[in-house]
């Protein structure tokens, strides 16, 4: 993953998930992707990721 937003979530969700750790982080980070995504067209918004350093 580029986005360290997306790699520290997916960690977060990977060490929560009690089963199905892989699957359960991938859906979940997949989820919050589609949210923001969505967010943005809806508001008319361009993405731009911030800048480290």
């Amino acid at each position: 993953m580029r986005e360290p937003e997306y790699a520290a979530f997916y960690r977060k969700k990977f060490t929560e998930a009690r089963h199905h750790h892989h699957k359960r982080a991938l859906v979940l980070t997949a989820r919050k992707l589609v949210r923001m995504v969505f967010t943005l067209l809806s508001e008319g918004q361009i993405y731009r990721p911030r800048r480290l350093g």
